[in-house]
């Protein structure tokens, strides 16, 4: 199975290692990984500050881009609900919404594509941990991608998961609000973090970089003994965590 990766800006610029780890999992499992290399952005900083005009060149050059893609696959349910977006988006220009529309049936987010089209839900990783995991906004209430997180970790080798309180509840990142609304974001991952901690976990898991970095830099910042984790490197470890 071929599959194209689109890395997403933080885990180019911030996280690489989880595209390593998104693709050493996914050539495990057999599938044929390319890098097309004119990918950029997906766009979903303008398109959520209400630059919709700007938005469109960006999505117009991602369909371009991963125009010839059986499959296209990356480490984030935010930017894989944008790329979901682009219909709405074009919806006024309709040879482009059909493009857009080529490009939505065949994207997903990584367990997303591992659980659902891959049909897996053991990789053999194992991680022997107290462990939590924070479910992103967008990757739930967008992409609608609630389960396969869960199905995945539940099979990882000595991973102990504990249900985090109140997770549903955003993290406070959301993008640009973090900047536009600093002190309600401030308060927001104030109030994740203590639940995280009332977990009693060493390892926070999730499968957004923007979450992991806003609570993970908080986390930190405060001096709370809690690695952080993306689900990519978690399905690739055999490691072990130690407590902090």
């Amino acid at each position: 199975m071929k599959v194209s990766l689109f890395i997403t800006c933080l885990a180019d610029v911030f996280y690489p290692g989880v595209g390593k780890d998104t693709v050493e999992v996914l050539e495990r499992l057999g599938c044929e990984v390319d890098f097309p290399e004119k990918q950029t952005c997906c766009g979903q900083p303008a398109f959520n500050s209400g630059y919709h005009k700007d938005t469109k060149k960006v999505a117009k050059h991602m369909i371009e881009t991963f125009a010839h893609s059986d499959y296209v696959v990356m480490p984030s349910g935010s930017c894989a609900s944008m790329i979901h977006e682009y219909h709405d988006l074009l919806k006024d220009e309709p040879k482009w919404q059909v493009r857009a529309e080529d490009l939505a049936k065949k994207t997903y987010e990584f367990t997303q594509f591992l659980v659902h089209v891959l049909k897996v839900e053991k990789v053999n990783a194992s991680l022997h941990a107290n462990a939590t995991y924070h479910t992103s906004c967008h990757m739930t209430r967008l992409l609608g991608e609630k389960e396969a997180p869960f199905k995945l970790l539940d099979q990882v080798e000595g991973l102990n998961l504990q249900t985090l309180p109140n997770r549903e509840a955003c993290c406070g990142f959301g993008g640009t609000f973090a900047v536009k609304m600093s002190p309600i974001s401030e308060q927001m991952v104030d109030e994740k973090v203590r639940h995280i901690e009332e977990t009693k976990a060493e390892l926070l898991i999730g499968a957004d970089c923007g979450c992991l970095m806003n609570i993970g830099g908080r986390i930190e910042r405060n001096g709370k003994p809690v690695k952080v984790m993306h689900i990519a490197q978690v399905l690739n470890s055999q490691e072990s965590v130690k407590k902090g």
